[in-house]
């Protein structure tokens, strides 16, 4: 397996393009089966997960394209509304394609993720949604089978859920009725969502707002375009990372509307940020005071930089604590930072950190996307040389995190295996 090699110390300078949303390009992509057509998507980020959301839209039958960013997608000839095991385990994300197969074939097969039998898993939500929907599903070895055109219902979320919320909008936009979501998700994601569900033919009401209405589409084109928005997680973490390491830099193509409680964060620890249109220019010396955070629905502070924002909290002066109340178990990257000298104990969903004065080099592995960006913003602060493996879990999230890193003059370096 690849890794990356940091040498630390160094302060940032330069611009970095940021790229196109992961989080929502993956449900956009499994949108397009909703209605059979071609489909041209800009602005498509070069991730291993957009290439396994790829991989699962050719075995349903999609013809696909995508070079310079951008995906062309046919989906008029597509005959199996399956996901299998071996692409849903290596992505949640995969589990998107249940309500666009609904609403299409009006049944589906879907590998539950993991292959996680029934429980407290997060895809309940999806579940439960569903059958208020008339859907009839049942586990059969580890898939749910889904048959029935959904109903349009009105639908209530008990807990705010990003993936249920996206799921259940697609199974409506071809449901016989109205549906309606309340305590629905209203992350940029799922805004995102909804205006490419509206080129479809889909009327949303309510959209970026916690009800949504949704009448089905009506009037079917087979032709459409669309533009992914900018990842609002990659800048965030440039933005962590420039604020831990010092330096200045200008991040390019972003939607700062979506980044105002990461702004209000820095700004808190008087870490300079200038806001000019789609540009954000962040200058920080390297030293600031701990200061306290947890994390929450949008607009929030995302649970997807609490890994990143735990990084820049080592170094600072004093103590702090980071509450997560999103996933309440997202706290493997501790483990890897108590490594590299961090000071961290953790007690049921709050992690309690005492600064500490430096940072050291040291092997770590990544255990999931974001965690893996943490430990990179560490090892950029650290003294020293730090090898970071299992860094597949980086290039799911992240389109060339080390050349950009490069660019505004970080240390760093892949060696491929």
């Amino acid at each position: 397996m690849d890794k990356l090699i940091i040498n630390g110390g160094n302060k940032l300078y330069g611009d970095v393009q940021i790229s196109g949303a992961k989080n929502a390009v993956l449900p956009i992509m499994t949108a397009t089966l909703i209605v059979p057509g071609n489909y041209k998507i800009n602005n498509v980020p070069d991730l291993r997960d957009t290439r396994t959301m790829i991989q699962l839209l050719k075995i349903i039958g999609s013809n696909v394209q995508y070079s310079n960013n951008t995906l062309l997608i046919d989906t008029k000839e597509c005959n199996n509304p399956h996901a299998p095991y071996d692409l849903v385990k290596t992505m949640r994300a995969s589990f998107y394609v249940l309500g666009p197969l609904l609403a299409r074939f009006h049944e589906s097969k879907v590998s539950l993720p993991g292959g996680c039998a029934w429980g407290p898993r997060p895809v309940d939500f999806h579940i439960k949604a569903l059958r208020e929907m008339k859907v009839d599903i049942r586990l059969d070895k580890g898939d749910i089978i889904a048959k029935g055109q959904p109903q349009g219902n009105k639908i209530h979320f008990t807990k705010k859920s990003v993936g249920a919320t996206g799921n259940i909008l697609m199974a409506a936009t071809r449901a016989n009725g109205v549906t309606t979501i309340s305590n629905a998700a209203m992350e940029p994601e799922i805004v995102s969502l909804c205006h490419f569900l509206q080129k479809l033919g889909a009327n949303i009401e309510g959209i970026g707002t916690e009800v949504l209405i949704i009448s089905p589409i009506e009037i079917q084109n087979n032709s459409f375009e669309f533009d992914i928005i900018p990842d609002r997680i990659e800048a965030g973490t440039f933005m962590l990372a420039v604020a831990a390491t010092g330096g200045k830099i200008k991040l390019k193509n972003v939607n700062i509307e979506h980044l105002e409680s990461v702004i209000d964060h820095l700004n808190k620890i008087n870490i300079t940020t200038n806001l000019d249109g789609n540009d954000i220019s962040i200058e920080s010396d390297g030293e600031y005071e701990a200061i306290d955070m947890e994390t929450l629905e949008f607009p929030g502070f995302p649970t997807d930089l609490q890994a990143q924002w735990m990084a820049v909290m080592l170094k600072a002066k004093g103590n702090c604590v980071i509450k997560e109340n999103i996933y309440h178990d997202r706290f493997t990257h501790i483990s890897e930072l108590s490594r590299m000298g961090a000071d961290i104990s953790l007690k049921n969903n709050i992690a309690y950190i005492k600064g500490v004065h430096e940072i050291y080099s040291a092997p770590v592995m990544c255990t999931d996307i974001r965690a893996s960006a943490g430990l990179i913003i560490a090892a950029l602060c650290s003294k020293g040389e730090t090898e970071i493996s299992r860094i597949y879990h980086i290039d799911r999230g992240y389109d060339g995190i080390e050349n950009k890193l490069t660019s505004i003059g970080a240390n760093i370096r892949r060696i491929k295996s």
